[in-house]
């Protein structure tokens, strides 16, 4: 593959890689954005809830109280005034009644509070409207929803969802008591159908009480008349003066008596931090929080339940919420909540997200990282074919054009009469035959290897005995470099299981790189030892050694130590990734030490025959 390739591919890879995590960091970011916007809705609706029951609870408690002082003073007015007994009486079970009618009023509230919190543009609807238009299909086509703007107390203009109908003339009344409202689910400010949804709630109030009451506040009446100044409560007194009716009096004053009370006696801050973290739970949000309440300008409460929001409170979001928005006049206290680690928060439970993401990256870079060993290596395998291409080719001219020579040299016939002579290139043209034989088993022992089609034979050899025949066999070329070798085979237990043919090659590739990288005076030290069930054979020379670099790459296929524009070492390449492959097949394998202008150390290591 052409540089020019590599680079283009590495290029195109990179901006692929770049544009991916451009867009996974788009879309974490704007993930982020919407699981805040999703966190404070929902801290929000838990405050406006949490200020909800706290007052509810407490018209709830001074109701009881309320009620506990109606009922004492019932009993001591009718011992004191025997001809008011018929109308306490009354006087008690129409208030008796109205408890009942506050709880049914109260369980409304709060189911009504819960969908405004939930949906604030709801829209409450009459029964004889959900009659008449949406529970007949047919009459939806003339619900018309429109938007209203109207200043709000702040002088901040504010739109209402508001909700009208073509007139019909069989309208239909309604057929229960059950309060229903319409929740609009498109945007009204398009000119299009708005799609709704009707939520339905209990009703505001029960029918029979009211009805019952009515009759015994209309009972009562008639008794008060009758007994104009003989006995009232307070309440019936400043209504009669007032023109009022007494029910409208009591609210009014309890309201006030409600509201002359300290913000620090309404509050208990412990069933607040409990409603808030029971709010918030239901709402999958259990992480720590800071409260804090205060008194128009005023702070009453701050209950630190998490220190880190002190060392930078600037940079944390407070939520906060009126308290007592029912009282006469503004609103009395607010309560505050804040997170110190909110950001924390939100990356928690996005981790769902960033895992899965990170894994993604982590394996895109990989892959990335892999193609480009990849491509690398097997431009640098390309590079040593080649090279051993060419080094075959020169292995194999070489005897060819001894042997052609030889054969012409045959032709002559003078050198044809001449036996010696004929005999001598005979000998030429066959040892040339073998050199050739060599080289093409050696490829095709290569090619077997790959293919792991060569087959080795598992019959017992005797190592120190195979090492000293090729010993012997290398001595002729060792004494013609003027070389020696020393032998000291020591192991006793030198029986493996193995092809005694190629462990011949390997010592013999071995021993054969020793000497064709010699550099004068050559000594190699050839020893044997036993080591556990083990024999190591070590071949040490003082060769010209090899550096570092080379030294992680000469098992590899076709490498050969570059010498620059010297040829002087014959081979292909082969021979120690041929010997290490082997030595793997056998159950063996083979390390090296060597520094560079001192020498090679390699040993051999196999298991012995249990």
């Amino acid at each position: 593959m052409k540089k020019n390739s590599i680079v283009l591919i590495i290029g195109l890879m990179s901006l692929a890689l770049i544009g991916v995590l451009a867009m996974q960091f788009y879309f974490l970011r704007d993930s982020y954005r919407q699981k805040s916007q999703l966190f404070d809705e929902s801290v929000n609706a838990a405050i406006t809830a949490v200020a909800g029951k706290l007052e509810r609870r407490e018209v709830v408690d001074f109701a009881k109280v309320q009620q506990e002082r109606n009922i004492e003073k019932s009993k001591q007015e009718q011992a004191k005034q025997r001809l008011l007994a018929e109308q306490l009486e009354i006087q008690y079970r129409i208030e008796e009644l109205k408890n009942k009618q506050h709880v049914v009023f109260s369980n409304f509230k709060e189911q009504e509070d819960q969908l405004r919190a939930l949906y604030p543009n709801v829209i409450e609807i009459k029964n004889s409207f959900y009659e008449t238009y949406i529970k007949r299909p047919e009459y939806q086509k003339f619900i018309k929803f429109s938007v209203s703007n109207e200043l709000t107390d702040d002088n901040l203009v504010q739109a209402f969802i508001m909700l009208n109908a073509s007139k019909v003339d069989d309208q239909i009344s309604g057929k229960d008591d059950s309060t229903r409202f319409v929740i609009p689910l498109m945007d009204p400010l398009v000119n299009q159908q708005t799609k709704f949804r009707v939520a339905t709630l209990p009703p505001r109030e029960n029918a029979k009480l009211a009805k019952t009451i009515s009759d015994l506040e209309k009972r009562l009446d008639i008794l008060n008349r009758k007994n104009a100044w003989s006995g009232f409560n307070v309440y019936d007194s400043v209504a009669m003066l007032g023109g009022k009716k007494a029910d409208y009096i009591e609210d009014v004053a309890i309201g006030m008596e409600l509201a002359k009370r300290p913000l620090k006696d309404r509050l208990n801050v412990i069933i607040v931090q409990e409603l808030i973290k029971e709010e918030l739970a239901q709402r999958d949000i259990k992480a720590p929080f800071n409260i804090e309440i205060w008194s128009t300008n005023n702070i009453l409460l701050n209950n630190i339940l998490n220190e880190a929001a002190l060392n930078n409170p600037t940079n944390t979001t407070k939520y906060s919420t009126a308290l007592f928005k029912g009282d006469i006049g503004a609103a009395p206290g607010k309560l505050t909540i804040y997170f110190p680690n909110k950001k924390a928060i939100i990356a928690d439970n996005m981790g769902y997200l960033l895992l899965p993401m990170l894994a993604l990256l982590f394996l895109l870079v990989g892959c990335f990282a892999y193609t480009l060993i990849i491509i690398f290596r097997q431009k640098k395998v390309s590079e040593m074919k080649t090279d051993f291409i060419n080094n075959m080719t020169h292995e194999f001219k070489t005897p060819v054009a001894t042997i052609m020579i030889a054969s012409e040299s045959l032709k002559d016939p003078d050198i044809n009469a001449d036996h010696k002579r004929v005999q001598k290139l005979a000998n030429i043209i066959y040892d040339e035959n073998v050199r050739l034989g060599n080289h093409i088993e050696r490829v095709l022992d290569l090619a077997r290897l790959e293919k792991e089609t060569l087959k080795l034979d598992q019959v017992e050899v005797s190592i120190n005995d195979l090492v000293s025949a090729v010993t012997d066999s290398m001595q002729l070329r060792m004494q013609n470099i003027g070389g020696k070798f020393s032998i000291d085979l020591a192991a006793t237990k030198d029986i493996v299981v193995g092809d005694e043919l190629h462990f011949s090659n390997v010592f013999y590739n071995l021993l054969d790189n020793a000497i064709k990288y010699s550099k004068g005076d050559l000594h190699v030290n050839i020893n044997s030892k036993n080591v556990g069930d083990t024999i190591v054979v070590t071949i040490a020379d003082n060769g010209i050694g090899m550096s570092r670099d080379h030294l992680q790459k000469i098992f590899d296929q076709f490498y050969r130590i570059p010498t620059g524009n010297v040829h002087n070492v014959k081979g292909f390449g082969l021979g120690l990734s041929y010997v290490q492959d082997i030595l793997r097949r056998l159950n063996g394998k083979i390390t090296v030490k060597s520094e560079k202008d001192k020498g090679t150390t390699f040993e051999v290591i196999l298991p012995i025959k249990k």
